[in-house]
């Protein structure tokens, strides 16, 4: 599996560069913040809505601590998407949220 720390994802969203962040968490803990532009989709959904994503672009995935994005992101693999898992998750994010 593919992994980025928050840090080199924090300097893409920094530099405007397009990313397609998934964060895998709940929708009430997303509510705090979540990194910008990144869409929602709870881990238990994302089998349902994968069909939302683009298997030609590649995503990042993010969840509190690692765990629940390393998971999606083996699920997503397996199905034929290209994604990458953000190590420590939203406990190690130091950049901006909304």
């Amino acid at each position: 599996m593919r992994e980025i720390t928050p840090k080199e994802l924090e300097s893409i969203v920094n530099e405007g560069k397009p990313a397609n962040i998934i964060d895998v968490r709940e929708t009430d803990e997303v509510a705090d913040g979540k990194i910008p532009g990144a869409v929602n989709i709870p881990l238990g959904l994302v089998e349902f809505r994968m069909s939302e994503l683009d298997k030609s672009q590649e995503y990042i995935m993010v969840c509190r601590s690692g765990g629940r994005s390393g998971r999606a992101c083996q699920f997503l693999e397996s199905q034929g998407y290209k994604v990458t898992n953000m190590n420590g998750g939203m406990l190690a994010w130091e950049g901006k949220t909304e």
